[in-house]
């Protein structure tokens, strides 16, 4: 069993070091629960958006609990500790874009969303539609060395 995490972990690695090396956007987009080592990947894009409920981050709260405190029923605490909403990631630079959840009905809501996502998605396409491939590159590079949360260690 050891072996195939190991592997897990390296496929990931070799995932993200391959998307940062693409030549064309990536844009990453969080609509429920990003958390495992598999999310790590959505941070390599040049741009990331995330639905204002949903959660982002490598490790669950129970996970991140149980490796802490040796308590998995104290998720609601390490979920705060952990800074895994869409605002947090904000003001941290790991997310580019909060997109809003309106409170309307859920089938209305969900047409809503595709339609803020359709808007985002063509926006972002065409502010980066002119640049070269390097520049995209570089760009995504910067913005994951830009993360604030880094900046401060």
């Amino acid at each position: 069993m050891k072996q195939k995490k190991r592997d897990n972990g390296e496929a990931i690695a070799k995932s993200m070091f391959e998307m940062a090396k693409l030549k064309v956007p990536v844009i990453a987009i969080v609509i429920g629960e990003g958390s495992s080592g598999g999310a790590l990947a959505i941070g390599v894009g040049n741009r990331v958006l995330m639905l204002e409920n949903a959660i982002y981050s490598i490790l669950s709260p129970e996970g991140y609990a149980s490796i802490l405190w040796k308590d998995a029923s104290r998720s609601k605490e390490a979920a705060e500790k952990m800074k895994l909403t869409a605002k947090d990631l904000y003001n941290f630079g790991v997310i580019d874009k909060i997109i809003k959840e309106p409170q309307i009905d859920e089938n209305d809501m969900i047409e809503k969303i595709a339609q803020d996502l359709k808007k985002e998605i063509k926006s972002t396409i065409s502010q980066m539609k002119d640049k070269t491939s390097e520049e995209i590159v570089e760009e995504r590079y910067q913005k994951f060395r830009n993360i604030q949360y880094f900046n401060n260690i």
